[in-house]
């Protein structure tokens, strides 16, 4: 597969967004904005028929929206402006959908004081209805809250949508109840009408929608004790059980639209993967002895396609032969990089991907499967040329009790891998991990001189759900010498100097910062927590009220921390008069996952102690750094901070 030939029409459109994949050779490493900036290409996707491109791109520091027709002409130019833009997709050949969220204030009826919102924009590239979903209706909220499905119904393209229902008394329009209705939009005019009712009280529902817009399964969950129950097309109970923590979802229908595969967490916190007949029968477990990375499902039907596994493209399967060969050959003729299926047509003839890695800072094609040619589209950082990109590879060690796990090695662009000071830059979540990608962070400090390693200590889920489970109870503890661990086997293989090493984190990772030099000590000269959990006890007193004081979140809360009374002996905040090197401590003003109020405790708390500290706000700034200045300016922090305390030179 040729992925160097001359760019297709819709391609070369594209132009004055992105630049040359490949630049000529710098002297000097690139600004750091290159790397702390949005990528210049955000999202894309391609029209069911193929002949359309629709994408996310950033151009002279401007959010645009862009959708482009078969000769590269421009049929939709706008500026998103300030728009959290999240995603583009296609909901047929005339119409495009872009997601997007926005912080909102509530009111003093809410659990919590702020809260993510997602919409969904349409726009009409044949004349018809253009705007947000459900804004023609005022007793629906032009909120989104999940997407089900597009699908062909009397020759009209519907919209399944989840939506919360309005009503008005006295002190004007405000939500029903807050759960989750599901409605069929007719996107031509977008007018919606009720396709299932929301569940009950201290329930919730999940749907899955047949290739005939028929709501054909439903998934109902007791939030109260965990009772759950997945009924058919005729109303016939499939499934049923409980579920104390939650941990039961629909999946997909199976490949041929007689089935319904649903994933469930058992009693030891597997997460295992079920498929029962629609009509009613045994239920079996699906895919039994294959950790999946990726299922492929068809975005007409919801039926499965295939699926990847997660070490190889050995390991990529999709059951129709014409489409795995297809697939196969994409893997095959990007090898070497972490490649990404974004996007396809649905006979696969054309697909588009996404790659990164060595010496690659983030790359998009668009595959012309038949032809056996992959043309770019362009570069999401073109200031950062290939020879830039710091040597990025996996480091396998085992921590101290024996459990065998692996971080990511990111080191500076030509120097050698020998006492090196180092950045060790655990993961959110916990429940995530890293890949040998380009990663814009790890990749701004090994551009300034420092190797970087991103640890993914137990509770990570790139391995088995035993070692996802390992995690449970450990924050501050087990959790936290995995990072060490890392730490020490990079110093006995010489590459890193132990005594020039600072720990940084976002969310989960700005805990273990604060964790590395509170609960830790003598390991680190500086720590950078960015939306960093400072007491843990807050925090799960916070989602519980969140939650509506709901008895599952408690349980679930529960078995991922461990004994409430112990959330003291792992808190940070409560451990300030120990602090052993300088803390950064930075926080967006919008954050609604982890408050504010975090970073601030312990600041107070880093300050009664005499404890040297900065700490930086993000005005506008959500958990995620959604926005390109704040983010940059988060960035210059950090490594100025690390600079000061841990110089690399």
């Amino acid at each position: 597969m040729n992925i160097t030939g001359r760019p297709a029409a819709m391609v070369s459109a594209l132009a004055f967004v992105t630049l040359a994949i490949a630049g000529a050779a710098h002297a000097a490493p690139p600004p750091l904005d290159a790397y702390g900036d949005l990528p210049q290409i955000e999202d894309a996707a391609v029209s069911p028929d193929g002949r359309h491109l629709a994408s996310i791109v950033q151009s002279k520091g401007e959010r645009r929206i862009l959708v482009l027709d078969p000769a590269g002409e421009l049929l939709v130019a706008g500026n998103a402006g300030d728009s959290k833009v999240r995603a583009i997709n296609w909901a047929d050949d005339n119409t495009v959908l872009v997601s997007k969220s926005a912080t909102v204030t509530l009111g003093h009826f809410f659990t919590t004081p702020r809260l993510e919102l997602s919409g969904t924009i349409m726009i009409s590239l044949a004349g018809g209805a253009s705007g947000m979903i459900f804004d023609k209706q005022r007793d629906i909220a032009d909120v989104v809250r999940g997407n089900y499905g597009i699908r062909t119904v009397e020759g009209r393209s519907v919209g399944y949508f989840g939506g919360i229902a309005l009503q008005k008394d006295r002190n004007g329009v405000r939500f029903k109840h807050g759960r989750t209705t599901l409605y069929a939009v007719d996107l031509a005019t977008n007018r919606a009408r009720v396709a299932a009712r929301p569940a009950t009280e201290d329930h919730y529902s999940d749907w899955l929608i047949d290739a005939a817009g028929n709501v054909s399964v439903t998934l109902d969950v007791s939030t109260t004790n965990g009772d759950w129950w997945i009924k058919g097309p005729d109303g016939n109970k499939l499934a049923q059980g409980q579920q104390p923590t939650g941990g039961i979802g629909l999946v997909a229908f199976g490949q041929q639209g007689q089935s319904v595969i649903y994933s469930i967490a058992d009693e030891e916190g597997n997460t295992r993967w079920f498929e029962v007949p629609l009509g009613g029968g045994e239920t079996q477990e699906f895919l039994a002895n294959t950790r999946i990375e990726r299922l492929y499902v068809d975005r007409n039907s919801s039926q499965v396609l295939g699926y990847r596994g997660t070490k190889s493209d050995e390991q990529t399967q999709l059951y129709d032969p014409v489409k795995h060969s297809a697939v196969t050959r994409i893997f095959r003729a990007f090898k070497g990089r972490q490649t990404r299926l974004i996007d396809w047509t649905a006979d696969f003839s054309t697909v588009l991907v996404r790659t990164s890695g060595n010496g690659d800072s983030g790359t998009w094609y668009i595959v012309d499967v038949k032809n056996r040619r992959a043309d770019p589209l362009g570069a999401e950082r073109e200031a950062i040329p290939p020879e830039q990109v710091g040597p990025i590879s996996v480091v396998n060690y085992k921590a101290q009790d024996g459990l065998e796990m692996d971080g990511i090695l990111t080191l500076p662009p030509g120097r050698e891998a020998k006492g090196l000071p180092v950045i060790m830059l655990p993961h959110g979540g916990p429940s995530s991990h890293d890949e040998p990608e380009f990663d814009w962070w790890a990749q701004a400090f090994a551009s300034r001189g420092y190797a970087v390693f991103q640890p993914n200590f137990r509770g990570s889920t790139n391995r088995n759900d035993a070692f996802r489970r390992a995690g449970y109870g450990e924050w501050g503890r087990k959790m936290q010498s995995d990072i060490s661990d890392g730490l020490a086997e990079l110093a006995r293989q010489g590459i890193v100097d132990p005594k020039r090493a600072c720990i940084v984190g976002a969310s989960y990772g700005g805990y273990a910062a604060l964790a590395g030099v509170t609960l830790q000590q003598g390991l680190y000269r500086c720590a950078v927590s960015v939306a960093g959990v400072a007491d843990v006890k807050r925090m799960y007193s916070t989602d519980v009220r969140e939650s509506g004081d709901s008895r599952m979140a408690v349980r679930a809360l529960r078995e991922e921390l461990g004994d409430p009374s112990q959330y003291a002996e792992i808190s940070p905040r409560r451990f300030a008069d120990r602090t052993d090197a300088p803390v950064l401590l930075i926080h967006g003003k919008d954050d609604t996952v982890v408050p504010l109020s975090q970073s601030k405790s312990m600041a107070d708390a880093l300050k009664d102690a005499g404890k040297p500290y900065e700490m930086v706000v993000l005005d506008g700034e959500d958990h995620w750094l959604s926005s390109a200045e704040t983010r940059k300016h988060m960035l210059r922090e950090s490594v100025r901070f690390v600079e000061k305390h841990n110089p690399a030179d």
